[in-house]
């Protein structure tokens, strides 16, 4: 059974598919858009294309496909060079579709070409791992990645619609699953107390019944943030919010080179170091901060650095982050464990002392 969420944006308004085998509905839909004369062109990712290559084709019929290489590296110039070189050889054109099939590094380079090629073509979501089930295939932002830093050149573009076909996971990695947990364990600290204490209660497993309800209700968070700041140019709150953690994060992804820690892992450590900060800032106590780091360690991801970055590189990461304004930086920060705030004007010193509570030199 298929069920669907909108996420309404006006004229931007689009479906999120919800069901554990999402095969005939990507092909209706392929079908349906090309009898109208609609070129359709899919990324996927080369790790995808070995192990669901017949999968792809049910799906996809024969339209051309690019398989680019997994990982963070491939969202870079150059990787956002080939798909334009890879959509212009198969001639597409206003009315074209790009499908991205993969996990936020697919959806994220394929979005941000669609939004560049001929200045903007529809593209389709089909997330194939739980962190872009949950996160990154919902909301609009693509990108890709420079040297300065994670995500500093893309492009708002929502797609025209997400397909989450939950038994795509089945051949997800251990590791990559619990990256994506990463993102689950953000939104209940962010906004749903509730969900955070069912995942410490049971911690979430690709088995676990409840997954295919967990999705939904991320993608359900997601989408009102997003209805409510689509651009992310709220004063205070709003879809910052839902960079809880992504600060450091970030910061230690580009200090460490891109795919040393997954994106999630990343943002585990950067989860425990925002509840440090919290904690430095008077809203949490040392429970909470042990709390974070439980559920955290319940789902195997780390709550800190598996080897120290230095302080140095990890601050000027951080000074070129898309949340600071004014040269200034904001973080969010949580409230308590299910309400989070952004805050600016937080003194470097207790950012500092937060990462080298996680590991930094």
């Amino acid at each position: 059974m298929v069920e669907t969420l909108t996420v309404n944006l006006g004229e931007r308004s689009y479906p999120i598919h919800f069901g554990a085998d999402l095969t005939a509905a990507i092909r209706a839909d392929v079908t349906r858009l090309t009898a109208a004369g609609r070129k359709v062109a899919v990324v996927t990712d080369e790790n995808l294309q070995r192990a669901q290559g017949a999968r792809l084709l049910a799906m996809l019929g024969g339209a051309p496909v690019l398989a680019v290489s997994a990982g963070e590296g491939t969202k870079s110039l150059a990787g956002f060079g080939r798909v334009l070189d890879f959509l212009a050889e198969n001639k597409l054109d206003r009315g074209g579709v790009v499908f991205a099939v993969g996990g936020g590094v697919v959806g994220d380079l394929a979005g941000f070409a669609a939004a560049a090629w001929l200045r903007g073509v529809d593209f389709h979501q089909v997330p194939t791992t739980l962190l872009s089930m949950v996160d990154s295939s919902v909301g609009g932002k693509t990108g890709i990645n420079i040297a300065a830093g994670k995500n500093l050149v893309g492009a708002f573009h929502q797609p025209r619609a997400v397909y989450i076909a939950t038994d795509l996971l089945a051949s997800l990695p251990p590791r990559e699953f619990a990256a994506g947990m990463a993102e689950v364990i953000k939104y209940g600290l962010l906004g749903d107390p509730a969900l955070l204490a069912d995942l410490e209660q049971s911690p979430l497993t690709a088995a676990s019944p409840a997954l295919a309800a967990v999705i939904r209700r991320c993608c359900a968070l997601k989408a009102r943030i997003v209805e409510a700041d689509e651009r992310e140019t709220a004063k205070e709150g709003g879809r910052a919010l839902l960079n809880l953690g992504h600060t450091f994060g970030h910061a230690i992804e580009n200090a460490a080179g891109y795919g040393e820690y997954l994106h999630g892992e990343a943002v585990a450590v950067g989860l425990c170091a925002a509840a440090r900060l919290s904690q430095k800032l008077g809203y949490i106590g040392a429970g909470d901060v042990a709390r974070v780091e439980r559920v955290v360690t319940a789902h195997a991801l780390p709550v800190r650095l598996r080897s120290p970055l230095p302080w140095s590189e990890l601050h000027a990461a951080m000074g070129r982050d898309k949340k600071v304004r004014a040269g200034g930086l904001r973080f969010v920060v949580l409230k308590t464990p299910g309400e989070a705030v952004t805050q600016g004007d937080v003194p470097l010193a207790l950012a500092e002392a937060s990462f080298r509570e996680v590991g930094a030199s």
